[in-house]
Formats: structure tokens, sequence, C-alpha cells
């Protein structure tokens, strides 16, 4: 009763209550099933060559030896249970009075010894190894032996690049926005032997600590900055979470913003607020082009009452424009025909004179 009462109050304080994973010692493998088939065959060999071969019946038996141990410590990887399954055959054997105890006995022993004490590892791998309860070394990646009842992986270690997903819940913003984030968290182990002997679970801290640096961030800085300066936010969360997390072995590369919800209405009033900000530069920039337009039309005036021909040729231009436009007739006013009078063959007054000389 008392321990179930103290579980229930742990539940009450701690949102997520984690479980013990069972422990592991050494983790059976086929190099190592390999290299206990190898022996037991030399064993046999070697009583072939004596001529003291047992029976078929027998040799069934004592396959079966070796077989019920690696499945007894396929379920429970640990040494204990490999010596607990040592005696219990021992017990049968001395029990039941098998003709070739001492095979029994000696099988049972190369089950227990060697294929738990050849490991393999992946390139990626490494694992921590304890004597007696204290570190030794960091093993990996390949094969290496473990000192049988001294020696056990407490843990075996991805140095990889891993990707963690992860939410900041609800959180308001400076401005006081409620606001949830969704981000990625790139990271990795460099020290195996912190990771594991530092904290824990070095997953878990990863996460709870990015959440924690994420929600701080957000708290930290309005809802218009976190929308404009993404970048920088993303910077700050990962050097805060890095300066945690290196004191464990584990180096933050990059944290990426994914996802920001906001409620609906405050979307409704950013679209707006978007919008009138959309027409505000529209107008800036049409205001402003005319301003140019208007400058240039000054300098324009200035050249033209400065050149006379200039003005002249201007004039023609605009009726050649006209003209281009397929217009049959056009209105000037009687400024720029007396203009036009007076600049020779391209005034009207000139065409028509060279007109009459064609028709004479």
């Amino acid at each position: 009763m008392g321990f179930a009462k103290e579980k229930q109050d742990k539940k009450g304080l701690i949102k997520k209550l984690r479980f013990e994973k069972r422990r592991r010692d050494f983790t059976l493998n086929a190099v190592g099933i390999g290299f206990l088939v190898i022996g037991i065959l030399f064993v046999l060999a070697v009583l072939f060559l004596r001529g003291a071969m047992p029976s078929l019946m027998e040799l069934g038996l004592l396959g079966g030896v070796p077989l019920g141990v690696i499945v007894m410590m396929l379920f429970f990887p640990r040494w204990s249970a490999g010596i607990k399954m040592y005696l219990l055959v021992l017990c049968i054997a001395g029990f039941v009075g098998l003709p070739q105890f001492g095979l029994t006995i000696l099988f049972a022993s190369l089950a227990v010894i060697i294929a738990p004490s050849i490991q393999k590892l992946d390139e990626w791998e490494r694992a921590i190894v304890l004597r007696f309860g204290r570190f030794k070394t960091v093993r990996g990646p390949g094969l290496f032996t473990l000192i049988p009842l001294m020696d056990r992986v407490a843990k075996t270690v991805d140095i990889r690049i891993r990707v963690t997903d992860f939410s900041a819940q609800e959180t308001l913003t400076l401005d006081s926005v409620t606001v949830t984030v969704d981000a990625f968290c790139f990271w990795l182990v460099w020290d195996p032997q912190k990771a594991v002997l530092e904290v824990e679970d070095y997953q878990e801290a990863v996460v709870l600590a990015s959440k924690a640096a994420l929600r701080n961030a957000v708290s930290s800085n309005t809802l218009s900055t976190f929308l404009e300066h993404g970048d920088i936010i993303e910077n700050q969360i990962q050097a805060e979470v890095d300066k945690q997390t290196t004191e464990w072995g584990i180096t933050v590369q990059y944290i990426e913003i994914t996802d920001i919800q906001i409620p609906e209405a405050l979307q409704d009033s950013l679209s707006r607020l978007a919008q009138a900000e959309r027409e505000k530069k529209g107008r800036i920039l049409l205001a402003e082009a005319e301003v140019e337009i208007a400058r240039k039309l000054e300098e324009a005036v200035q050249i033209y009452a400065k050149t006379e021909p200039a003005m002249k040729l201007k004039i023609l231009s605009i009726l050649n424009e006209g003209l281009k436009a397929g217009n049959s007739m056009m209105l000037v006013p009687n400024s720029i025909t007396e203009e036009l009078k007076a600049g020779g063959i391209f005034g009207l007054e000139a065409l028509n004179e060279v007109k009459k000389g064609t028709r004479e």
C-alpha cells in the first residue's frame, strides 16, 4: 500500500513518469552464437577422434542444453540469468542422471560464457562498458569481448546526427499573443561517456532543454519580431541549448522553426494589417514616381526653353506619333502652326510651296 501510494504521488508531481528499462548486460548476436557452435563442434570432433562419440539421442539432448540457455538469455540478457540457467541445467542433469553429465555441463558452460562474451557494434555505435559497476572503457565499432560476470554493456550510443521534432505548446509572446511553435533540432553525441554517465536519458534531456529554450525565446520577443527575424531566434535557441548540452557530451548543431500557429481572430487582424501596409507602400511608391516624373519634366522644360530647335523637334515628334496612330485629321493650336511656318521645309507653308512647284 505504501509503495502504491508513493507511486500515485509521483504521478501527480511529474507530468511524464518514466519507467525504468529492463537492464541488459550484453546483446546476443550471430557472431557470438557462431563461436559457440564452433566450440561445440570442436568438442565433438575431439570425442570422435577418441572414439567416445555419443549416440544420436544423447547428441539431441546435448544440443538442447545450449539452445535452451541461449533462448533464456535472449529474453533475459543478464549474467545473473545465465548463471541461474546454468544451475538449473546442473540440477536437472544431476537429478535425472544423464549418461553424458560432463558434456552437458561443458555445453552449458560454453553457452553461458562464449555467446554473450563476444559483442559486435556497427560503425556508428559505441558501447559503454562497466566492470563491477564502474566505468571501464568505450568500445566499438566492430568486435570486442566482455569478461564474463565482470563486464557488462551499460548502454549503446548512436553517434550519428539525429533529428528530433518538438513543440513549445501554447506560449505567450512579449506582446501577450498566444502562439504554438513547432521546431526541429539537429544534434549528435560527441562524447558517449558523458552522455551515458552524466544524464539518465540524454535524448529526453535534449528535447526538454530545447522546449524550455524555445518557450523562453517566444516569451522574450514580440510576435512581429518572431515572424520577421526567425533566423535570429533560431540561433538564439541553438546557442542556449548547446550551452547546456555541451556538459553532457552532446552538440546541438541547428534548430529550425517549422510552424508558428496563432489564433484565427489574430490571423484576420494580421491579414488586414498586412494588406493596409501593402497599400501604404504602393501609394508611397506611386507618389515617389510622380515626384520623379515632375523633376524630369522640369528639366525637360528648361532644356526646351533654352534650345528652340529641340522644341520644334519635340512638336514634330508629337505630330508624327499622332499620324502613326492612323488619325486622318488632327487639331493643333495656332501657335504650333505659326512656329512651324518659319521652320523651313518642315513647316506647313514650305510644304505647300513644294507642292505648287511640283504642279508647275
